[in-house]
């Protein structure tokens, strides 16, 4: 009888530590739970948004965390299914208490999530998805996004393709809803910004279509003054190599939306093809600043590699956490969120806010063309334009317009 009320007790005392150990370690840190595609193509950009991330928090936690606690992360791979990824997100919320969530570059996912953050008011990080419903259409207080989205790339390179003479103009690209998504957002601001220019055809082909020659051939035949091509993911390659082989890119000038990023421009060396318009929010070669070498020269040493314009998503989030909690003065979801709006900090390519209407981050975009470098073995991007935030971004009027409809 005394063994066994002796075991009792023990086991009694041995839980009560346990749950005070556990309760002390979560009192002493932030979660942040991120829920993405770790596995398979997107990951080219979603391992880069991670590892800017964990750059940043290391930092912060090297400092001594935020507020006294520490900044901690646990990951969850959606393999790129919406039901996936909605199923992680609330486990990571009702099972391992985050505070916070952060994901995802499935506009799918990224939108479940957001409905959900929203029902249990858990702040979520949009980090790669290009969806604009996600701060218009189904936007809300406890969504904010880190990047640009379909709407605010469109308009970026209309503001930079209506100065050129290009008259005729051919659109192409992916049969899907981002395909069509960022096609219309650079025709429909492109006409609004130079009456003048003229849609002469339209091509479009399934994802992952391997054989794009047939299309191409259309398109040269009908002789447009420039094209615009709207894919995605891998698609961006398989264009860009299919327009060099059958020559289209010697004879007619083309824009892709991150035409002119790493994660396009990497895997294919010296063999991509010059002269492809494109925009991106980061290049790590410019503006060729000494904040914007910092942050390279961390990541490379960290990393053993160049970061992706998806790695300075990931490091401004982490950047942003911190410094809204800071705001803040304690961890608490409303306060935080409070806090964030209008939150203006330095970042590699310059002060970033996040707007207080919408909860978008302010992103200069830069408009170049790509061309060889010897310093590299890959093109990059040249002759560079600064598109300021105030030039392309929606107004707040225009963003909740959308959400009261």
């Amino acid at each position: 009888m005394k063994k066994t009320t002796f075991f009792l007790v023990f086991a009694v005392l041995f839980a009560g530590c346990f749950i005070l150990s556990h309760t002390a370690s979560a009192a002493n840190t932030i979660k942040v739970g991120i829920v993405d595609t770790f596995s398979g193509p997107a990951s080219t950009y979603t391992l880069d948004v991670l590892d800017g991330f964990k750059l940043a928090i290391e930092k912060i936690n090297a400092k001594g965390g935020v507020l006294g606690k520490k900044i901690e992360y646990t990951t969850r791979d959606e393999k790129f299914k919406p039901d996936i990824g909605a199923a992680m997100a609330k486990e990571l919320v009702l099972k391992e208490n985050v505070d916070i969530l952060m994901g995802t570059i499935n506009s799918g996912t990224a939108l479940a999530v957001s409905e959900f953050a929203r029902k249990e008011k858990i702040p979520f990080f949009v980090t790669y998805s290009k969806s604009e419903k996600i701060i218009g259409e189904k936007g809300h207080r406890y969504v904010f996004n880190m990047n640009e989205n379909t709407e605010m790339a469109g308009r970026a390179a209309a503001v930079a393709l209506a100065k050129k003479p290009f008259v005729k103009y051919w659109i192409a690209g992916d049969d899907y809803e981002y395909g069509h998504a960022i096609a219309d957002a650079v025709w429909n601001n492109l006409k609004r910004l130079n009456p003048k220019v003229q849609q002469v055809g339209q091509s479009w082909w399934k994802v992952g279509e391997p054989d794009l020659t047939p299309y191409i051939t259309q398109i040269m035949a009908a002789k447009p003054d420039f094209i615009i091509v709207a894919t995605g993911g891998a698609s961006m390659v398989n264009f860009q190599k299919a327009a060099k082989a059958t020559g289209l890119s010697q004879k007619i000038p083309f824009y892709q939306h991150t035409g002119t990023e790493l994660g396009t421009l990497l895997s294919q060396g010296k063999d991509a093809p010059e002269g492809v318009y494109g925009t991106s929010n980061f290049l790590f070669y410019f503006p060729d600043t000494p904040a914007n070498k910092a942050f390279v020269d961390e990541f490379q040493k960290a990393y053993k590699r160049y970061p992706k314009a998806s790695a300075i998503v990931g490091y401004m989030t982490g950047q942003f956490i911190a410094e809204g909690f800071k705001k803040a003065g304690k961890v608490d979801k409303e306060a935080f969120i409070n806090a964030l709006e209008g939150l203006k900090i330095d970042s590699p390519v310059g002060p970033l806010a996040i707007r207080a209407c919408d909860h978008q981050l302010e992103l200069p975009t830069y408009f170049g063309i790509t061309k060889k470098d010897t310093k590299y073995p890959f093109l990059v991007s040249t002759e560079n334009q600064i598109i300021a935030p105030k030039d392309y971004m929606p107004t707040c009027e225009e963003v909740l317009k959308h959400r009261k409809k």
